[in-house]
């Protein structure tokens, strides 16, 4: 589960970027429950925060990267960004933006992994993080889809001390890693999974692997009716997956990756 306390390589905030930002916020808001509440409309920005019951679940930005893809990043907390790009350069990744302050808030980065997977960190100012999660309409899960599990696992392993655990799928489906956060914590600490999948069934990211978030919701066939009802699709499902709960993997009206999940009941 993921928990505010944000334990170092735990995922702690997620932020959407997004070709249309009002379109986004409805969208969302529709599908999620989620209020937006923009911190500027500006030509040098244009974005600002989804909240669910008064509490932050993720930031919205604009789409300014030149061929970039709309798709939600997810950063990881850690004590020291600078060290971290410094381990993410060693493990044969990429720094794509240098750690930066954000005011008081705290310290980002974004890299990608060796393969090209996107993935941000944040050092924690006076910001923690988001202010909800493991509930519905908050983010309860992060998942990476990579064509090389071996060689994620030892990137990943090296540069936040993730522990891993393998299961194998019901039905032949192949062999899904449980990640947790360092060796220190405990397995009900489990904050996300990855997955081997041929280059082929990448084609969102024309090959190279990607994270998405998993929301929480109270009814994954009503959540998925609102992602069709209102400009999106669905990729997989919904479907009952054993001791986990029902889920579906949906796109955004702009090709946004992301999963509703309706977990088990414990």
């Amino acid at each position: 589960m993921i928990t505010t306390d944000f334990a170092p390589g735990s995922p702690c905030w997620l932020d959407l970027g997004a070709p249309d930002v009002p379109a986004a916020a409805a969208f969302y808001g529709a599908v999620l429950g989620w209020d937006y509440e923009s911190m500027g409309e500006g030509e040098e920005m244009e974005g600002g925060m989804f909240r669910k019951d008064g509490k932050i679940v993720a930031g919205l930005g604009k789409l300014t990267e030149e061929g970039a893809r709309s798709a939600w990043m997810i950063y990881y907390n850690v004590t020291d960004a600078d060290a971290t790009s410094q381990a993410v350069e060693s493990a044969g990744g990429t720094v794509r933006v240098p750690p930066m302050d954000l005011d008081k808030w705290g310290r980002m980065a974004q890299y990608s992994d060796p393969l090209g997977g996107q993935f941000a960190v944040w050092q924690p100012g006076t910001n923690k993080g988001v202010e909800l999660v493991d509930e519905p309409g908050s983010l309860s899960w992060t998942e990476l889809y990579t064509s090389d599990a071996s060689a994620a696992k030892e990137f990943y392993g090296g540069v936040f001390g993730w522990q891993f655990s393998d299961m194998e799928l019901p039905g032949g489906g192949g062999t899904y890693s449980l990640i947790t956060p360092a060796e220190k914590q405990p397995e009900e600490r489990m904050h996300g999974g990855l997955m081997e999948l041929p280059k082929e069934n990448l084609a969102l990211a024309n090959g190279r692997p990607y994270w998405h978030p998993v929301f929480n919701v109270t009814d994954c066939d009503a959540a998925v009716a609102k992602v069709t009802e209102n400009g999106g699709s669905v990729q997989m499902g919904p479907e009952d997956a054993e001791g986990v709960g029902r889920l579906a993997v949906c796109l955004d009206p702009s090709n946004a990756d992301f999963v509703v999940l309706t977990p088990t009941p414990s």
